[in-house]
């Protein structure tokens, strides 16, 4: 079977999928593509995927090529990068793992299946000992640099205008199941109405669910200049010496903001901070926790994200996950069977009770009468 289509290139998915248009084919340059980047292609709708690199290697299982091939989303990987000077919207056709460009062959790569992805995901979870070992190395290594997060106090910008002490904070981080987590907290987000903090990509999520955050904080790289420009605060997350790529994003767009340096992610300086100005929960939702995580965002270790749930830990709450708790939605049938139920009892009571029996009796009687049978 042949696909054709307009494509779109970045090697940066998450740029890619802002401007990406439903049934384009997707060109990335994403080695082991994580869950979250294959979601947000899949939200998309994106006809086909081309990667420049494997989109597994083995070192760990990432679950990202599986979610795309799930939703039918062909899957082309390890094309080489030549596949990267196409231009926007040209035309691509694929045939099977061959790419060409008017019709001339341009690449060839290596057409996943659902058995050649579970294959190597296989395999990489028998190196897993040895990564996590690795990891936890590189964690404990990271923690004795950055032991100051818990060791000292992140100063508080004294420009912050956001109000955190004695109230609830919701801290929203672009990670899994990170919109559907949101929504199921929503009763708990109208009715206390805490301090709504996105961390780049996740201040997008609370506008799409009807919310305008208070506080965005981050390197502003996976959010939209509509979210920027929604009104919020914001404090761009630099490293320890000041440096701040993120903040030339901010000064073109002429917004105010204030530079916050410190080591770490920035879903970490964002609790730190939340902390430090006195606030009384900490409410997470879609954090990176585990080592799964953290090897999809390309890093070795988690010395910071340790540390720092060490720290406010007697204040967190961690709603990562908490739309699989519940089940499917409640339907009309499950109405009727609850109101069904609420008759059994009354009808053994009246099975058993002489009085009730007898005056069932008389209403049917009356009844057959009216209707004269």
């Amino acid at each position: 079977m042949t696909l054709k289509g307009k494509v779109k290139v970045d090697r940066k998915t998450k740029n890619l999928v802002k401007r990406i248009q439903p049934y384009e084919i997707a060109v990335i340059d994403h080695a082991d593509l994580d869950e979250v980047a294959a979601l947000s292609l899949i939200k998309a709708r994106v006809k086909a995927v081309i990667n420049v690199k494997p989109s597994i290697t083995g070192k760990y299982p990432n679950l990202g090529p599986l979610a795309l091939l799930n939703h039918n989303i062909p899957l082309i990987d390890n094309v080489g990068s030549d596949i990267l000077s196409l231009q926007d919207d040209e035309i691509v056709e694929i045939e099977q793992n061959r790419i060409f460009v008017n019709g001339e062959l341009y690449a060839i790569g290596v057409r996943q299946t659902k058995e050649t992805i579970t294959r190597m995901m296989e395999l990489s979870r028998a190196n897993i000992d040895h990564v996590l070992e690795k990891f936890v190395d590189n964690t404990l290594e990271y923690a004795r640099m950055e032991q100051d997060l818990i060791l000292k106090n992140l100063i508080v910008p004294c420009s912050l205008k956001t109000k955190f002490k004695n109230r609830h904070t919701l801290i929203v981080i672009r990670g899994k199941t990170y919109r559907e987590d949101l929504l199921a907290i929503k009763s708990y987000i109208d009715e206390v109405r805490p301090v709504l903090v996105g961390v780049d990509g996740g201040a997008d999520a609370l506008i799409e669910c009807g919310y305008k955050p208070d506080l965005i904080i981050g390197d502003m790289d996976s959010i939209s200049d509509a979210t920027l420009n929604c009104g919020a605060e914001i404090i761009v997350h630099a490293y320890p010496n000041g440096r701040a790529p993120g903040y030339e994003r901010i000064k073109k767009m002429n917004l105010p903001a204030t530079i916050l340096p410190a080591p770490g992610t920035s879903e970490d300086v964002a609790m730190l901070l939340a902390y430090e100005a006195g606030t009384e929960l900490i409410v997470a939702v879609g954090t990176h926790s585990n080592m799964i995580d953290f090897l999809e965002k390309g890093r070795r270790g988690m010395a910071s994200t340790l540390l720092t749930r060490m720290k406010v830990g007697s204040v967190l709450v961690d709603a990562k996950g908490v739309s699989k708790l519940y089940g499917k939605s409640v339907g009309f049938g499950h109405v009727l069977q609850v109101v069904a139920a609420s008759f059994i009892p009354f009808l053994i009571i009246a099975s058993v009770s002489t009085a009730l029996s007898q005056y069932g009796r008389l209403l049917l009687l009356k009844f057959r009468f009216l209707l004269g049978i």
